[in-house]
């Protein structure tokens, strides 16, 4: 359900998606509070950093009846911890968002949901400076141990990041290692966009690494899919004119 409400292009349109469905009584109260932690994120997304805070405090602050209320209950903390953390984050709050990540794993692990706990991993692989490995590491464990395509996604965006760490720390045989698996994992279980981002960064780090012919290949493979991506001409100027200059970065 949550996949079907989202549009992260269009978060404006999610968010009143995530409204109705937060405020439709034929919803038990579990799911029209978890409903409300996506409503929360949509929210954040638009920059209203405080008005999202305030939902998740409104769901964190009430009793979640359920069938299975210490799992279901386990999933809302996990689910408003996450959503915390992922707003604090993008408000430059890094140092406030690591506990609640922290403790969104520990929610998650309790509910039983590999895909919550390697959300919030990421997110800590992201943001926890100097312990970005670690997590990262972590998640990479627990995604060894699935089958579910829906959790084995997560495994671009846990390559792709630290294959960014690696390369920004001046390993970049490492990162392209790193990058070429989140290749991997988007054709066999990503979205179009992931397995346009997992390209780009491969190309990227081939550039780093002095490889500037298979680069600008790749390059131009990407622009004949997207013309208008913005990241990948940026890389075509600097392959075609042999200067150095910015090093954008994008996520999967």
């Amino acid at each position: 359900m949550i996949d079907r409400l989202w549009d992260f292009g269009d978060p404006a349109a999610s968010e009143e998606r995530f409204r109705e469905a937060a405020d439709d009584d034929s919803h038990p109260a579990h799911v029209r509070a978890v409903m409300t932690t996506q409503l929360a994120r949509a929210v954040g997304i638009q920059g209203r950093a405080d008005e999202a805070l305030a939902l998740l405090d409104e769901v964190g602050s009430r009793g979640i009846p359920s069938d299975d209320p210490e799992r279901d209950a386990a999933e809302v903390r996990a689910r408003v911890s996450i959503e915390r953390g992922r707003i604090l984050a993008a408000s430059d709050r890094r140092a406030e968002a690591v506990p609640e990540l922290t403790r969104g794993v520990r929610e998650a692990a309790l509910a039983g949901s590999n895909f919550l706990v390697l959300d919030a991993l990421h997110m800590l692989a992201l943001n926890d400076e100097g312990h970005e490995e670690e997590w990262a590491a972590e998640g990479l464990d627990v995604l060894a141990g699935s089958r579910d395509p829906r959790v084995l996604r997560w495994g671009v965006a846990l390559h792709n990041n630290l294959g960014w760490t690696m390369h920004d720390s001046g390993r970049a045989e490492a990162a392209l290692a790193e990058f070429q698996r989140a290749v991997d994992a988007a054709d066999r279980y990503g979205t179009t966009q992931q397995q346009h981002v997992a390209r780009w960064s491969v190309a990227r780090c081939l550039r780093t690494l002095g490889r500037n012919d298979e680069a600008l290949e790749l390059q131009r493979e990407l622009a004949r899919a997207r013309p208008d991506d913005p990241y990948v001409q940026s890389e075509l100027a600097e392959l075609t004119t042999d200067e150095s200059g910015g090093e954008p970065t994008i996520e999967a």
